[in-house]
């Protein structure tokens, strides 16, 4: 008997994984200065309209003590310790992908720094700092916007894994298979 032959994936370049760090920490530095920034500039609940014509895009310095957009509040210990999980589970994660998965990569990145960015608040003041007001949306930071695209990110490389799935097995499918499947279907309407 014949073994199929299998392809080896080569390991991810140092480049490549140092990808998601490169990522992570660009928005945990990008996030703790647009908060300092908030905290220092204005009080806590006000508001200021940097767009005149744009009423209902606000920043409005919020304090969160629950997940992005505000929801599950005073959660602030869970999402702590959920927060360090997944950084783990993220950062062991990427040392384990094969090369050529720089989407995914980058999906982690964003998700890993959101999460490690709202962690820091959380170490540091006990909650969350949240400052960007769009209308009747809740009011979310940096991080959460980070940890959302990474999340579409995600489904994106999840539906094109599926996708490639998906032709790469209709051309496998051997053309006398496909006859006997044909044959057979035809036997079975008639039988019906």
């Amino acid at each position: 008997m014949v073994e199929p032959e299998t392809t080896a994936v080569p390991p991810a370049s140092i480049y490549e994984r140092s990808l998601l760090l490169l990522v992570a920490a660009t928005i945990i530095v990008v996030d703790h200065l647009t908060k300092v920034i908030i905290e220092g500039a204005l009080p806590l609940y006000q508001s200021w309209t940097p767009f005149e014509t744009l009423p209902f895009v606000r920043i409005t310095h919020v304090s969160n003590t629950g997940a992005a957009f505000g929801i599950f509040p005073d959660a602030s210990l869970f999402f702590m310790i959920m927060a360090i999980v997944v950084a783990a589970f993220i950062l062991i994660y990427n040392f384990h992908l094969p090369a050529d998965q720089r989407l995914l990569r980058l999906a982690l990145g964003l998700q890993l720094g959101g999460a490690v960015g709202n962690l820091i608040d959380r170490f540091r003041l006990g909650h969350v700092t949240d400052f960007v007001d769009i209308g009747p949306l809740a009011v979310f930071n940096v991080a959460d916007a980070a940890i959302v695209c990474g999340v579409a990110a995600l489904v994106l490389v999840m539906l094109r894994e599926e996708r490639q799935r998906h032709m790469t097995g209709q051309q496998t499918v051997d053309p006398a298979d496909d006859h006997h499947l044909s044959v057979a279907s035809k036997h079975q309407v008639s039988a019906e």
